[in-house]
């Protein structure tokens, strides 16, 4: 699996699925995009004659998104599914996109985050936390709707982070593990290779999941991890490396 780096020039093509994702804060959902690449195609599918939609439309044109129109032929069946994975495969071959955005919480994309990545692509979901873990695990990256949501709530109105007993056990798991697997003879491993091991175990795996902005802040926030901050040459750059202490509990 590729490492996913934020990169401004990333082409990348961002398709919405209006009928599984809320339209509030959408603006929140594009500035996270735009953190790991230049959304070059933002389409957004759904039947607009349909007035649970209606909310979406103020919000597009704010956004520079594209509307594309699919009507539900049949009763029970969601077509939007069908047009935006046939609008995905032209793009895919006609269009010189380095990464796809999919942005929905339906499990039918699976399949379809699964062939772009086989073509070399990245492939970002955005979704609610409700998302079915197969979709999840299809994607280089997985970010949730929620996290996003709440980091633009701490933005507006800050607040100290706290962490339940149960993530924290739950982080330190994660961590020590990836430690064990990436440790040199000396048991340190270094903090960026952990985060982007911990992502190809995890593609949902996010410090803002348990309320901080960088691994490294959780990290000393947990305060159970041996820190080794190392200067790079005659830089000033620090290189963070972590172990585990004797008898960590997890």
């Amino acid at each position: 699996m590729k490492k996913m780096e934020i990169r401004e020039d990333l082409r990348l093509a961002v398709l919405i699925d209006a009928d599984n994702v809320p339209y509030a804060n959408i603006k929140g959902v594009m500035e996270e995009i735009a953190r790991y690449g230049t959304p070059f195609i933002k389409r957004i599918y759904g039947d607009w004659t349909k007035p649970n939609l209606s909310g979406w439309k103020p919000v597009l044109l704010e956004n520079a998104i594209t509307p594309i129109q699919q009507y539900g032929y049949t009763v029970g069946k969601n077509s939007t599914d069908s047009a935006m994975i046939i609008d995905a495969m032209d793009i895919l071959y006609s269009q010189n996109i380095e990464g796809f955005c999919i942005v929905s919480s339906d499990s039918d994309f699976t399949r379809l985050a699964i062939r772009l990545r086989e073509a070399g692509k990245r492939v970002i979901g955005i979704g609610e936390k409700k998302t079915p873990n197969p979709f999840i695990v299809a994607c280089d990256k997985f970010i949730y709707i929620e996290i996003i949501d709440k980091e633009i709530a701490k933005k507006e109105s800050p607040e100290k982070t706290t962490m339940s007993d149960k993530s924290r056990r739950e982080v330190i798991r994660l961590i020590s593990s990836a430690i064990d697997d990436l440790a040199d003879d000396n048991g340190y491993a270094f903090l960026g290779e952990i985060g982007t091991f911990l992502m190809k175990k995890q593609p949902d795996f996010d410090p803002r999941n348990y309320g901080f902005q960088k691994l490294t802040a959780l990290v000393k926030n947990l305060k159970v991890f041996e820190i080794d901050e190392r200067r790079s040459g005659k830089t000033n750059i620090k290189h963070v490396f972590i172990r585990n202490r004797n008898g960590i509990a997890v």
